[in-house]
């Protein structure tokens, strides 16, 4: 990313002007979706060291592979999979048997967007270039069950998918509004009932808001040594299996 800082030194008006080269946030990987899925699970980027190549010892190169990502170690305890957790290919390969075994895709709702500052946070996205989720579930008419890896809040995986659904002219309808809220709309084309479940964000940014839930905090006080992480593995599991 380039700053560069223009002067005007007219002694009677001095000006200032900030031209700011942003990044171009690009989601590394195409979906990966399997003919026999009928789960897909949606998020919106991985970080961008994805996107460039500089990954950190323990990431997978593969989606929602960085090493601060929960996703994997909670789907690897719901299932017992003994996943390798490194940059190797023997653990790509891991997750792309287990996903096609089980049926279930990934295809994250962003396909780029730009950043002033470069992290991995939603709401720093910017210019934000979506992937057609609605013509890519016709193509796989099995899918009957959304993911969203986090809920409706700004450049939010669901926030991004109603948008959609509003481009398309179609209604998405509440089913349950406790956490996970689960809603439902009807694909113009099949005309097939798609579920969407808005999980808790697998991620640590999301531990103060797991804290928070009445859930978690009933458990909590049953089981003292339970974990953010213990909770999510819970909620997962009734979605996932």
């Amino acid at each position: 990313m380039k700053v560069i800082i223009s002067v005007n030194l007219n002694p009677l008006r001095t000006s200032w002007s900030l031209c700011v080269s942003l990044f171009h946030h690009q989601h590394p990987y195409p979906p990966f979706i399997p003919q026999n899925a009928t789960k897909l699970i949606v998020g919106t980027l991985p970080p961008p060291r994805f996107t460039v190549g500089a990954l950190k010892e323990g990431d997978v190169d593969f989606c929602y592979g960085s090493r601060d990502g929960q996703l994997w170690p909670i789907l690897n305890r719901i299932f017992g999979l003994n996943l390798d957790f490194e940059t190797s290919e023997k653990a790509v390969l891991q997750r792309k048997e287990f996903l096609e075994k089980q049926g279930i895709g990934i295809c994250d709702v962003v396909a780029s967007a730009k950043r002033v500052k470069v992290d991995a946070s939603d709401l720093g996205m910017q210019e934000v270039e979506l992937r057609d989720l609605i013509t890519i579930l016709e193509k796989y008419p099995k899918i009957e069950t959304i993911l969203f890896t986090g809920g409706n809040s700004k450049n939010g995986p669901e926030y991004f998918f109603r948008r959609l659904l509003k481009n398309h002219g179609i209604s998405l309808k509440l089913v349950n509004g406790e956490v996970p809220r689960i809603h439902a709309f009807f694909h113009p084309k099949t005309k097939k009932r798609i579920q969407t479940i808005s999980l808790t964000a697998p991620s640590g940014a999301a531990n103060r808001a797991v804290g928070s839930l009445s859930e978690f905090k009933a458990l909590k006080k049953k089981h003292p040594k339970m974990t953010t992480i213990d909770f999510r593995v819970l909620q997962y599991r009734r979605f996932f299996l």
